[in-house]
């Protein structure tokens, strides 16, 4: 079981997880946040990004993944990389893995049971590759490619979105239907 918001005052916490943080966890991030503004609920959650490495840390985007967003008028200038925090296992109540080193990594670092759990394959949510191995669930990284790498990022973050979207709803639903229990 996911964890859920503290008080109705807390957003649902979604954060995606790359390696340096400037190519697929921004382009993830910025492209839930826009899918959930979407449907109405991006005053519910809040959606961030970070790298398991600190190479990155304090660049940009890259410029290739920026102009892959502003193709469909996601801005991505404020974005600087920052490497993952210990903490964030308890603050987030989603952890997205963009590639199985990145899900590796992360369960190697969660302190508990509990974060463990949070943890969970991007791609795991699209229904044309949920089905199999965690393997198969990765997005490569594009750094090394071209443009067609990135668009091909877009796309498989793009096909996972609404699985994503639909797994928060139901989950601040959930949080919403236990809040009011407790009342």
């Amino acid at each position: 079981m996911l964890g859920f918001m503290n008080s109705a005052s807390s957003p649902y916490r979604v954060i995606a997880v790359c390696t340096g943080n400037i190519c697929r966890s921004p382009m993830a991030e910025l492209m839930l946040a826009a899918a959930l503004e979407r449907e109405g609920l991006d005053h519910l959650v809040a959606v961030d990004s970070a790298g398991t490495t600190g190479y990155e840390a304090g660049r940009p985007i890259d410029p290739r993944a920026a102009r892959r967003l502003a193709a469909t008028q996601l801005l991505s200038e404020q974005h600087v990389a920052r490497e993952w925090e210990l903490d964030w296992f308890h603050s987030r109540d989603l952890i997205l893995a963009l590639d199985i080193d990145h899900y590796a990594w992360l369960s190697e670092a969660a302190p508990d049971q509990e974060s463990l759990e949070k943890i969970r394959m991007l791609r795991s949510f699209d229904p044309a590759v949920a089905g199999l191995d965690l393997l198969d669930q990765g997005i490569e990284d594009p750094w090394y490619g071209g443009h067609a790498d990135f668009d091909a990022v877009w796309h498989q973050i793009h096909a996972a979105l609404p699985g994503v979207v639909d797994h928060i709803k139901s989950a601040v639903l959930r949080s919403a239907e236990l809040q009011r229990q407790d009342h």
